[in-house]
């Protein structure tokens, strides 16, 4: 009898060894996505072609992110609990790479693959970071200036040392990465067009403004043309709405010809003092000012539909967390992996409504 029951006991164990095989097979690899916020409408582009790619290649992923852009506390938080899951590979669009670095170098130590994405994670540790899914901040800020250049372009002409033109770059903060990319990818643009296009020279042109978007080459002596880099007080958004009614304070004495917005923040600070842009019109004073904005979201698609901005510029958020899960999991394979810009493009009142540009202006 009991030769019998060991025997049954046996057959049981062979045959239930299939089922949990299959189980194991089947449990999918894990990617852990930690972003700069979730809430916002740009990162909610980005959740979506997260989860969009994951589904693609057979991958569990979380997707998490801070209240806001100040909360880097709580996105180490976020890293550590993500890192504690074992994930085969993490995605990272850092606030402040010197919070992480005890963590990068604990994944780098791993072999665990990260991979940047947005502004990814500047000045990390060599060989920590893998690849990074990004857009090429500095060039869409540079296009940004090139679509304002040349409506402004007689106006720079006919400055004077006693009569100067100013042009003002509004950015959120001084130490996120794509934000500086930004505002220097527009200033250095706008000198290049000043001073090739122009009569003026780049001894007529003066950077002022916040030392962080003033590089050791940039033009400070000229008295012409000033190029003024505004930082709010912090990223609260009645800082900014202070700001941008600073600036508009101070359009006539100090004859401002145009305003960029580097994200979406900024440009919702500049249509909080402008009653959702309509001021610019409505006002005089205003009028002749060029304003170009960052990203998308409602707000600021109805002021380029009135005409009370030029356009602005238009990541592609989606994408961004598209091809940040997918370069996880092609590091996860041992795949080889490298940078991908994905893209910019500038949106105005005549093209927002075409196919390759309205899927990109999230609301």
């Amino acid at each position: 009898m009991k030769k019998i029951l060991v025997v049954l006991l046996a057959l049981v164990i062979v045959s239930s060894i299939p089922l949990f095989s299959q189980a194991a097979s089947e449990a999918k690899p894990y990617i852990a996505v930690v972003s700069k916020g979730e809430q916002h409408d740009f990162w909610q582009q980005v959740k979506l072609g997260s989860n969009a790619a994951a589904k693609e290649y057979g991958v569990d992923i979380t997707f998490e992110g801070p209240p806001s852009e100040s909360d880097v506390q709580i996105q180490v938080e976020m890293l550590n609990n993500a890192m504690a899951k074992n994930p085969v590979a993490i995605a990272l669009a850092a606030l402040d790479t010197s919070s992480v670095l005890d963590q990068l170098q604990q994944t780098k130590a791993k072999g665990i693959p990260v991979i940047g994405f947005d502004s990814g994670v500047p000045e990390a540790p060599a060989g920590s970071i893998w690849a990074t899914a990004s857009t090429d901040n500095y060039a869409a800020a540079g296009l940004a200036a090139e679509k304002m250049f040349p409506l402004i372009k007689a106006r720079i002409e006919a400055a004077t040392d006693a009569q100067p033109v100013k042009i003002v770059v509004m950015n959120q903060d001084a130490s996120g990465e794509s934000l500086l990319s930004r505002g220097k990818g527009f200033r250095d643009m706008m000198v290049k067009l000043i001073s090739e296009q122009t009569k003026l020279s780049r001894d007529d042109i003066a950077v002022i403004g916040n030392t962080a978007y003033i590089a050791a080459d940039s033009p400070t002596r000229g008295r012409k043309v000033f190029i003024e880099m505004i930082v709010p007080a912090s990223t609260a958004m009645t800082d900014a709405t202070n700001s941008a009614q600073a600036i508009l304070n101070k359009v006539v004495s100090d004859r401002v010809l145009g305003i960029f917005c580097s994200n979406e923040a900024t440009v919702k600070g500049l249509l909080a003092a402008t009653n959702d842009g309509a001021t610019l019109k409505s006002n005089a004073n205003y009028r002749n000012v060029v304003v170009v904005g960052y990203d998308a979201g409602e707000a600021q698609k109805n002021a380029v539909r009135a005409e009370y901005f030029l356009g602005s510029i238009t990541q592609d958020p989606y994408m961004i967390g598209y091809r940040a899960v997918e370069l996880a999991y092609k590091a996860y394979k041992g795949q080889p992996v490298a940078d991908i810009d994905t893209g910019a493009k500038f949106w105005d009142k005549n093209n927002m409504d075409d196919d390759d540009i309205k899927g990109l202006l999230y609301d």
